[in-house]
């Protein structure tokens, strides 16, 4: 058989009268929740014991003497710690501060007592105990430092408070001589220490002193450097010069040596170097250039040798030939010894500078070690006389122990209102707490459950119409009579049927459903009784072989019935149908069912018994049992006309049922609609219209009027459902 495709279920958009409806129907739950919270809350404020606060108020600076002798007598200034006091906090709540506030007010078993669950009553429950009753923090926008107390006892408090405080500024004060002590015991050892190592190096110096005989008086390491670097500068200067001079001179000798060689001296030296190198050259020269020029001239005027003036002019040209000879002579020899002269006065100059420098690294050498020596031994003199000093100030200020760096400014008072348990407080966060946590299990237990809540919820997800709503406590219609205020919705459920019944020759009924107490024989009993009593003849038909019921809604024998129509040829339809006490309705029983014959339901002979009970009357009725317990309800659905699907409110999962509504479909079940059954119709707003109608029906004193609205009603109803499916 092919699958019968399922719809997908469209979502949908929660409004505000659906949560309104979670909260009624969860009342009990959230009632039960907020009660709980609120005789808790009450509970504790009667029940847990009373704890009073005491607070001292104390200003907590860095230790520092009242008279620093470091700056002048005047107090130096600290530098500023963003984590000191938060420092402080931890140091005042330590093990050592509060074991000793516990031990000095023998606070051992006061406190363990006062814990209900104390079982210890050693000193380290007893701090376990007050560390936490013991609160340290920060005035706002001070330095001052609050030390809260908490105890069962006010008095106690109080004293505890001081007790903390004074505990710690007596640990302030010890921990400042401690300190001061160990400090000045370590100066002395470090003063002692180095003094004998003064003492060797001092010893030492004196006989680095005595080799190398220096005068100490006289010493100066630095005068005596400044004075060779004095002596090594004039000296290059005067070798620069030297050299300077060395150099013009030999340039100009060499000069004239190469004239002299190419025989250009004579000519030269008198116009190129003369005035250079000597004055009277120049005048000589001349003279020997006026002499020339006679000579040439009285030449050119034809005097011959033995003319006077011939003679003459030539007796003057080679004297001052001669003249100029002697001069250029004494010029280059007057050079020569100028150049060898500057040699020597060059050489002489650097012998002295190498001399001299060759002294100073000399006494570098000589006088490094000693330099060294007393160089450590004046530092090591500098040591001995910081540690002097920093023992002045540390007995100095051992002697003055510091009495501000804690000062109580607000000692702890005595409170007389505890501060806990706080009732204004606990009581309205266990309302708020108690109606938050209600409502929210209630949405939780909402949210987990997947049953049936409204009509929207099993049309959307089962697409199919409800034909019918059935209230609680619904009793038996036919011992109850027609005016029963229940009778109105079964009347209600016939009048859909009949208006959605598509053929007139439908006549078959059952009524199904998913699980076994959702109330299926119930209302196909009701349903059928309805149906006699608007004057049609019914057959009831107990097909529940397995456990049947119906017998017992009519008090009647169930010893024989449907099994022996179906199992025996020799009982008849006229010997197994019973009367009932409404004349229209009959009721064929289940009968005894043999455990060898499970499926006689689908056999042959069943259809054959239902085409004659058509036959016979108006409406038959078959009883099933559930369709996901058996098969038989499945082979009871294949064969009726109508099949009516009965779900009960708020008790299967939605999945169970849409898997009962998927089985009708495949065996091929005419499904006509769905009933909602056991509805409570006072408390969910949802059914609230079908509780006031009911109401209105029951209350109506003119029976026939009233039917006839409400099937108007339900006629009405039922054409809506026509136009929406």
């Amino acid at each position: 058989m092919e699958t019968v495709p399922t719809a997908e279920t469209p979502a949908t958009n929660l409004h505000f009268l659906d949560y309104w409806r979670v909260i009624r129907m969860r009342k009990s739950l959230i009632l039960t929740v907020f009660l709980l919270c609120l005789l808790t809350s009450t509970g504790l404020t009667v029940l847990l014991p009373k704890q009073y606060s005491s607070t001292v108020r104390i200003e907590v600076q860095k230790d520092a003497p009242e008279v620093d002798i470091r700056q002048g007598g005047q107090a130096s200034l600290q530098n500023w710690d963003p984590y000191y006091l938060t420092t402080q906090f931890k140091i005042i709540t330590s093990w050592r501060i509060l074991t000793s506030v516990i031990t000095n007010m023998n606070l051992t078993h006061v406190l363990a007592e006062q814990d209900q669950s104390a079982t210890d009553y050693t000193l380290d429950y007893a701090y376990t105990v007050l560390s936490k009753r013991v609160a340290v923090d920060q005035t706002r926008g001070t330095s001052l430092i609050e030390i809260t107390v908490r105890n069962s006892n006010a008095k106690r408090a109080a004293d505890i408070a001081d007790k903390v405080a004074a505990v710690y500024k007596e640990f302030r004060k010890e921990t400042w001589l401690s300190d001061r002590t160990n400090g000045i015991a370590n100066l002395t050892i470090a003063i002692s220490t180095n003094q004998e190592a003064l003492l060797a190096k001092q010893t030492k110096l004196d006989n680095m002193r005595s080799n190398l005989s220096i005068l100490e008086m006289e010493y100066n390491p630095n005068a005596t450097a400044s004075i060779m670097i004095e002596t090594m500068r004039g000296l290059e200067t005067q070798r620069m010069s030297c050299q300077v001079d060395y150099q013009d001179h030999f340039n100009t000798l060499s000069n004239l040596y190469l004239l002299k060689s190419n025989n250009l001296l004579r000519e030269a030296l008198g116009t190129a170097f003369g005035r250079n190198l000597d004055p009277e050259l120049s005048i000589k020269a001349s003279d020997l250039s006026r002499a020339r020029s006679d000579f040439i001239q009285v030449t050119n005027i034809g005097y011959g040798p033995e003319h006077d003036q011939y003679k003459a002019a030539l007796h003057n040209l080679e004297q001052a030939s001669n003249a100029y000879e002697a001069r250029i002579e004494g010029v280059v020899v007057g050079l020569e010894t100028q150049v060898n002269h500057d040699k020597s006065l060059l050489d002489f100059i650097q012998n002295e500078e190498n001399h001299t420098k060759t002294n100073a690294i000399m006494e570098a050498i000589t006088d490094r070690e000693y330099d060294d020596a007393k160089r450590d031994l004046e530092n090591t003199r500098r040591v001995v006389d910081d540690l002097k000093r920093l023992l002045i100030e540390q007995t100095v200020e051992a002697k003055q122990p510091t009495e501000r760096s804690v000062v109580v400014y607000d000692p702890a008072r005595e409170e007389t209102r505890p501060v806990s348990p706080k009732p204004f407080i606990i009581i309205p966060v266990g309302i708020f707490m108690g109606l938050l946590v209600g409502v929210g299990m209630a949405f939780f237990v909402e949210y987990l459950d997947t049953s049936v809540k409204t009509i929207d919820d099993v049309e959307r997800s089962l697409q199919a119409p409800v034909l019918g709503v059935i209230p609680q406590n619904v009793g038996n219609i036919l011992d109850d009579g027609p005016e029963s205020p229940h009778a109105e919705a079964y009347r209600v459920l016939r009048t859909n049927m009949l208006f959605g019944r598509k053929n007139e020759d439908w006549t078959t009924i059952t009524v199904l459903s998913g699980g076994a107490g959702e109330g299926k024989t119930t209302t196909l009993f009701n349903l059928a009784t309805v149906f006699a009593q608007n004057g049609q003849r019914i057959l009831l038909v107990d097909s529940d072989l397995r456990r049947p019921s119906i017998h017992r809604l009519l008090r009647s024998n169930n010893a024989t019935g449907l099994t022996d129509l179906l199992l025996s040829k020799q009982v008849t339809l006229d010997q197994v149908i019973q009367k009932t006490k409404l004349p229209t309705m009959d009721f064929l029983p289940s009968g005894k069912l043999p455990s060898s014959s499970m499926s006689i339901l689908g056999s042959a002979q069943m259809k054959d018994i239902i085409r004659e009970l058509k036959r016979r009357y108006d409406f038959i009725f078959f009883d099933a049992p559930p369709l996901l317990g058996v098969s038989d309800a499945a082979i009871i659905a294949s064969e009726m006309d109508m099949v009516l699907q009965v779900i009960q409110y708020r008790r299967y999962p939605m999945p169970m049922t849409l898997r009962a509504k998927q089985m009708i479909q495949k065996v091929g079940g005419n499904l006509m609609g769905l009933v909602l059954n056991n509805i409570n119709m006072s408390q969910d707003e949802n059914y609230y219209y079908y509780s006031g109608y009911y109401e209105y029906e029951y209350r109506s004193k003119s029976e026939p009027t009233v039917v006839q609205l409400s099937e108007a009603a339900a006629k009405t109803a039922k054409m809506d459902i026509k136009q929406k499916y």
